[in-house]
């Protein structure tokens, strides 16, 4: 491999260090310790960017000799940003509010670092339409999967799949919260060695 900076994931997520996972590069993990917060008026897309890119500065200021990957997701169910449910009750609200129904999933993903600075941020569309579904078909799959930590309250990569009807995106790594081919592409041309 040529000479590159050591790579650094700024979160605190299972679901993007297991994705990182498959493009087989060794990185370290660091939670970047940045408030979520909404900003009144703030697009879903535009938050999910600023946030990819606040988590990523937060940790490269930490490791000024890395290349840092931050990346975030923001949910909207037509102008209602879904964030994650956090307990059985909300999810199950959720999923009740996106039975028959759309909804958007914005996730950014940002890097940054090197000498010169590379600062690289993109922006993933997913659209998802979830199938009709019955209280008891809920009831099930929160209680089997219990997906607090996901907005929308589905987890695509597990038993949420079946949840759903149809999604409409160009990489299926993003809703699951880390956009592999753009990432992937970025990567190579930082000079990291990927297929």
């Amino acid at each position: 491999m040529t000479d590159v900076l050591p790579l650094i994931l700024a979160s605190s997520s299972t679901y993007r260090r297991l994705l990182l996972e498959r493009l087989g590069l060794a990185f370290e993990v660091h939670a970047p310790g940045v408030s979520e917060t909404h900003l009144a008026g703030e697009p879903a897309a535009e938050r999910a960017r600023r946030l990819a890119l606040e988590k990523a500065r937060a940790v490269a200021a930490e490791h000024p000799g890395a290349m840092v990957i931050g990346s975030d997701q923001v949910a909207v169910a037509g102008e209602q940003i879904l964030d994650k449910p956090g307990d059985a009750a909300r999810a199950r609200a959720q999923l009740a509010q996106l039975s028959g129904k759309s909804a958007r999933f914005y996730t950014a993903c940002a890097v940054l670092g090197g000498r010169p600075a590379a600062e690289l941020a993109y922006i993933d569309t997913t659209t998802v339409l979830f199938r009709t579904l019955t209280a008891a078909e809920i009831e099930r799959y929160v209680a089997r999967e219990q997906p607090y930590d996901c907005a929308g309250g589905f987890k695509m990569e597990g038993l949420g799949i079946a949840l759903l009807e149809r999604i409409e995106n160009s990489d299926p790594t993003a809703l699951i919260g880390l956009p592999l081919m753009w990432l992937a592409s970025a990567l190579r041309g930082l000079g990291y060695e990927l297929p």
